[in-house]
């Protein structure tokens, strides 16, 4: 959005400039951000309109009404009005990664270009300057969007900067201009021109994606960090860029705590999934799985949040012969026959089900029943024994989930 729009925007005010009598008599820059923003409205219409093109529009949109009212386009005020609409328009957004990463990334490139223009901080010769425009920029967006993406997607990227100094270039160069020419060509036929040359720069960025993909190492993992760390960091971040004087230096404090709070996460010994048909025992391996069928979305999620990089069928090897926690046994009744067969348990085992279980057992059972009523548990092997946490104790009743009148409704269950 912002490269169309940037590239509209200078390709109309060059073409007026270039008309002198049209330049002498009119001010071509306000013209010129208007049918850019026109031009972006459209773009927006054409892409479905999802929460990113929005909030992409809107930053544009602020950007082009300041220039076209002779205002500051680029200033933290315009990210601040930006983000006002967004949530204005979409508060859930405030909680996702891509209103987080896009305002972190807008913020400190906007801080560091600011910074550099008040202390006369040249990036070096003329023709230096548009390598060191993208160096930097890729780099502070780097470091601002990596522990949100790092909270979120339990991933980082190490050679993301390499990537970006190798395509971004050609998006704003190649790609997006070939766009722009296959659209005014269209009613002539001729779009595919513009498309041919569209095609060859996706080709180099997809295979530069892919390169640096394939290095060793390109990826490194993180274990979810608790949920105050993030806005900790957030508005550390924050305070270093809005304060004034040497007292924002302050704001390194809680961004630092907020790293050490991260590297002491804490991930359960034990979690079981409300289906009851997979259970993750913790190894000094990594998650252990019972199953490595089944369940493929809370595996690549347990997995995720650990900051594994196994696929379930390896982590399943890890599965011990006897998994053990706190004194406690812990098994995977997976099947009806299995469940069918089980006659009798001791009483430090517990037994996990994804069907009904046999009644009589003397040992912990947790069944598809009690599942529906508590969610996915959690356990934690702790010095008062084992601390159980269900997905009902987080969210709570609603009215949506209200399994206490259900229960109510279908009577006693028993243990299961």
């Amino acid at each position: 959005m912002g490269l169309l729009a940037g590239f509209v925007f200078a390709a109309l005010r060059y073409g007026f400039a270039a008309i002198p009598w049209l330049a002498l008599r009119v001010q071509v820059k306000p013209w010129a951000a208007g049918l850019a923003l026109i031009v972006a409205a459209m773009y927006l219409g054409l892409s479905g309109g999802s929460i990113a093109t929005e909030r992409a529009f809107i930053m544009v949109a602020v950007v082009l009404v300041a220039v076209m009212l002779n205002r500051r386009a680029f200033s933290l005020r315009a990210v601040a009005l930006a983000a006002l609409i967004v949530l204005f328009l979409r508060p859930e957004a405030l909680m996702g990664p891509g209103f987080q990463m896009s305002f972190a990334a807008t913020t400190a490139l906007i801080a560091v270009f600011a910074m550099m223009r008040d202390y006369n901080l040249p990036p070096g010769p003329r023709w230096v300057k548009p390598v060191a425009a993208v160096f930097i920029s890729s780099f502070v967006a780097g470091i601002a969007t990596a522990p949100i993406a790092a909270a979120h997607f339990n991933r980082f990227a190490h050679y993301g900067l390499i990537a970006n100094l190798a395509s971004v270039p050609l998006m704003g160069s190649v790609v997006m201009p070939a766009a722009v020419l296959a659209v005014c060509l269209l009613p002539l036929g001729l779009d595919w021109i513009g498309l041919w040359i569209m095609g060859l720069g996706l080709d180099w960025i997809l295979a530069v994606a892919h390169w640096t993909a394939g290095l060793d190492g390109a990826r490194g993992t993180v274990i979810t960090p608790g949920p105050v760390v993030l806005p900790m960091l957030v508005l550390g971040a924050l305070f270093i860029v809005l304060w004034q004087g040497r007292a924002r230096l302050l704001g390194a404090v809680p961004a630092l705590i907020a790293m050490l709070l991260g590297t002491q996460a804490e991930r359960p010994d034990v979690l079981i999934a409300d289906t009851g048909g997979l259970v993750g025992v913790m190894t000094p391996e990594g998650r252990a799985l019972s199953a490595p069928r089944g369940g493929g979305f809370v595996a690549m999620t347990w997995l995720e949040n650990d900051g594994d990089k196994a696929e379930q069928i390896v982590a399943a090897a890890r599965w011990p012969e006897v998994a053990a926690l706190g004194g406690v046994t812990i098994r995977n009744i997976r099947g009806k026959k299995a469940a069918a067969e089980l006659s009798d348990c001791a009483k430090t085992e517990f037994l996990v089900f994804n069907n009904p279980p046999p009644e009589g057992l003397d040992c912990t059972v947790i069944g598809p029943a009690s599942l529906r009523e508590t969610g996915a548990m959690a356990l934690y092997d702790g010095a008062e024994g084992l601390k159980v946490i269900t997905a009902r104790d987080v969210t709570g009743a609603r009215l949506w989930n209200s399994w206490e009148v259900r229960r109510d409704r279908a009577g006693p269950r028993g243990a299961q």
